[in-house]
């Protein structure tokens, strides 16, 4: 029973990501989570004032559900089923996130400095998560689908537009983490 505490490796996680796609695939659904944004914001009356929002929601219901299992899922993941969740990295890596003020590496996957309640007074911390949700959300509009979307999602369906969208991606996390970070912290 212990392997349910662990983290699953890659050909366990992948082959089941691969068969999901698939059934999907085959019932002719597309998995996307940030198009469930677009959903809620149908559901609350957004498509009286805008356009992009005028769409029957109910053909996306299961893609709700989804939004809810992975919601129930990761608290039952994070209480429950994990028994160390101290991130392995690098000393290197360490060593270089403490210089910019991390204190708190290596303890948990979301840093106190960033994901604390102590951010929403700090007017740096704050500044940095409205910037970074507002490029994220308007990222994933303008790409039309969020990283999971293209990545899983766009690519298992061979789309093109998917592929340069991955490739742009990687491109956006090379130079945040190489040459903006370097200036944010």
């Amino acid at each position: 029973m212990n392997w349910i505490y662990e983290p699953w490796p890659w050909y366990v996680s992948g082959p089941l990501i691969s068969l999901v796609m698939f059934l999907l695939l085959m019932i002719g659904k597309k998995l996307g989570m940030s198009s469930n944004l677009r959903t809620m914001c149908t559901i609350c009356g957004a498509g009286k004032t805008v356009g992009f929002f005028k769409f029957d929601w109910r053909e996306q219901r299961w893609n709700l559900v989804v939004v809810l299992g992975v919601i129930i899922g990761s608290y039952i993941a994070k209480n429950y089923l994990s028994v160390d969740t101290a991130v392995t990295l690098n000393p290197t890596v360490v060593k270089d996130l403490q210089s910019k003020g991390f204190t708190d590496t290596s303890q948990a996957y979301l840093p106190d400095m960033l994901f604390s309640n102590d951010v929403f007074t700090d007017p740096k911390g704050l500044a940095i998560l409205i910037i970074g949700g507002l490029l994220v959300g308007f990222g994933a509009r303008y790409a039309g689908g969020c990283t999971s979307g293209h990545a899983i999602s766009g690519l298992s369906n061979l789309q093109v537009p998917s592929l340069i969208a991955v490739i742009g991606f990687f491109i956006g996390g090379l130079v945040m983490i190489h040459l903006i970070f370097p200036l944010i912290f």
